[in-house]
């Protein structure tokens, strides 16, 4: 309340210049208006008015209704001051939803729109973008996430601006390119939460992909270990029993002595008349066998 009407000083200047930029607080001037005086100034609803300082600052205080009563009438003014959330007093046993905000020794539950308007604190969206490499195709990844959560749509192509679908009317997926695509959101712990869970899905399926290549890697590199243990075999054959050589169907044809044998290298059957150089070969071949192969890990 203005005093004196002017406000050309004192307190009540001072608590106008802390609380004219707030819009929950109003402006009473009880008396007559003179030209150039704030209160006049006031009355014309500037945007902005000058400080005693000289700086400018923002009028957003409640414009109320230019009241002449006679002397001694009372004059009622409302306000509205009243939270959202004590629209509607809520009954015995009610959840109430809000936020529990503390000022000094008080507590007030508040909903967030009402914060900035009731209190010095205030609200902000965080939206998120991740961009994803990804080259699996894209309906495989809906699919998915189709088998997992609940709600998962996909959008008209030209709301989106190319292929696309929402998780939960919270989270979009966009496809990028070839090898990318995006996921957009809200921050909020629901949405943070499926977030997590796309994400999840994505790094899986793209884990999956490299699985290929690894078992063919590995086929690869069992056949060229394959053929260095043929070729130690060949040479430790040669040392041991002298002319050694491949023959057909796989088959290592072996002379010693003027007898001839054959030695079948996967089952390592020796097809020789002459026992002495069957027994011998047989047994030669088992050692380097023995020697050169692995002692499996598991035995069916």
């Amino acid at each position: 309340m203005a005093s004196p009407s002017g406000l050309q000083s004192g307190l009540s200047r001072q608590l106008f210049e802390i609380w004219c930029s707030d819009k929950k607080n109003a402006c009473v001037i009880p008396g007559n208006v003179v030209e150039g005086t704030l209160t006049k100034t006031i009355i014309n609803e500037p945007k902005e008015v000058t400080l005693m300082n000289g700086i400018t600052a923002s009028l957003n205080m409640h414009n109320t209704k230019i009241i002449s009563p006679k002397n001694c009438q009372s004059v009622e003014m409302y306000f509205n001051s009243e939270k959202r959330l004590a629209e509607k007093t809520p009954e015995v046993g009610e959840t109430v939803s809000g936020l529990l905000v503390k000022k000094t020794f008080t507590y007030q539950i508040m909903v967030p729109d009402d914060l900035h308007v009731f209190s010095q604190l205030s609200t902000e969206n965080i939206s998120h973008r991740i961009t994803f490499a990804y080259t699996s195709a894209f309906g495989v990844l809906e699919h998915r996430l189709k088998q997992i959560l609940e709600s998962v749509e996909s959008l008209p192509d030209e709301e989106s601006e190319g292929p696309a679908f929402r998780v939960h009317e919270r989270l979009t997926v966009k496809y990028e390119s070839e090898k990318h695509i995006s996921l957009h959101w809200r921050s909020d712990p629901i949405s943070d939460m499926v977030s997590d869970s796309v994400v999840a899905l994505v790094l899986n399926i793209s884990c999956e992909i490299p699985k290929v290549f690894v078992e063919s890697e590995e086929a690869t590199k069992t056949e060229e270990n394959s053929k260095k243990a043929e070729k130690v075999v060949h040479a430790l054959l040669v040392s041991l029993l002298g002319d050694v050589k491949f023959g057909e169907n796989g088959k290592l044809v072996i002379s010693v002595d003027g007898n001839v044998g054959h030695l079948d290298k996967q089952s390592g059957n020796v097809e020789r008349e002459n026992e002495g150089l069957k027994e011998r070969v047989r047994v030669a071949f088992q050692r380097i066998q023995n020697a050169v192969k692995p002692i499996p890990l598991f035995v069916s």
